[in-house]
């Protein structure tokens, strides 16, 4: 880290949409709103699948792991969010910076991987249903989450140190509402046409590559549930694996709309709208998305509700 970075920008200046201030109380209320649902969404989702014996499968065990980085994920930047819409100096300061930076970025790429890890774990379930549980053993799958945790912080190592290695000259006013590589590149004073090509080769590793693996899966996955002749067995296996691609489709549309689209001034408005999408409503989306079409966490929850009723008699 180069002292002079240290010494000169020692807070950085969240600008958000403060050129906007009609839109703050609009913007206030929809965090406000949406990190009470991923808090109470996701957090029932954990305990549902933590206490519930029959929900002790791969499935929900990875379900869990998603829950809980999403949780992380809000937590690292919604508070600072609704401090800074409140505050007339919306600041934070270089260490509140780093951690954002590396926090966000680090859960991100683990998101990315874990959603593969989920595909490939409903491939096996309806693709080779007589060996899954020797494929998806418990050991193997603690190997796979534990592998998605940590690619996905060390490459924010590695990305985050070389954001912040770049020269900042005395510029600390970020065009965003959180620390995140793409605004905090545009403060560099030196060329950065290295670095976002660096970026761009991570961003296809982490990107193009879980998300096409991903929909080969499915493409087989399809052909496994047309040849399924219950109906019932279809609509069961359409349903598990429509609530995982929607989640699919909600997250890399957006992040690689983020990441590997050509940068444009024009765009930078709509560039914070989908960091806020992907960084703020997937996470609150996931949850409803995985109750609603799933009758087995329904049926767990509701379980779980009559213990907790009957207990207190």
């Amino acid at each position: 880290m180069s002292v002079a970075n240290v010494s000169i920008s020692r807070e950085f200046i969240l600008l958000g949409f403060s050129d906007r201030p009609w839109l703050e109380l609009p913007l206030f209320v929809v965090f406000l709103v949406s990190y009470i649902l991923t808090i109470f969404g996701n957090m029932m989702i954990i305990l549902v699948s933590r206490l519930d014996s029959k929900l002790h499968t791969p499935m929900y065990f990875f379900l869990t792991n998603l829950s809980l980085l999403d949780l992380c994920y809000t937590t690292s930047t919604v508070p600072q969010m609704l401090i800074n819409i409140c505050s007339t100096r919306k600041v934070i300061s270089y260490g509140g910076c780093v951690a954002q930076l590396f926090i966000f970025l680090a859960l991100g790429c683990t998101e990315c991987f874990l959603l593969g890890v989920m595909s490939f774990d409903r491939f096996v379930a309806i693709c080779q249903p007589l060996h899954y549980s020797v494929i998806m053993h418990q050991r193997r799958c603690l190997q796979l989450a534990a592998a998605c945790w940590i690619s996905g912080f060390s490459n924010s190592v590695l990305q985050s140190t070389w954001t912040l290695q770049m020269p900042l000259c005395g510029h600390n006013r970020v065009d965003h509402f959180l620390c995140e590589i793409p605004a905090l590149l545009k403060l560099s004073c030196v060329d950065t046409t290295a670095i976002e090509s660096e970026q761009f080769f991570i961003s296809v590793v982490f990107l193009l590559i879980p998300v096409t693996l991903i929909l080969i899966s499915y493409a087989f996955i399809v052909q496994a549930v047309l040849r399924i002749r219950s109906a019932e067995g279809r609509r069961k296996a359409f349903g598990t694996c429509g609530s995982h691609l929607i989640v699919v489709v909600l997250f890399y549309g957006t992040a690689i709309y983020m990441y590997l689209q050509p940068p444009s001034p024009t765009s930078k408005d709509r560039g914070k709208m989908v960091s806020l999408f992907y960084g703020i409503i997937t996470p609150m989306l996931n949850p409803l998305i995985y109750t609603l079409r799933n009758k087995e966490v329904k049926g767990a929850f509701k379980r779980l509700v009559t213990r907790i009723i009957l207990s207190r008699k």
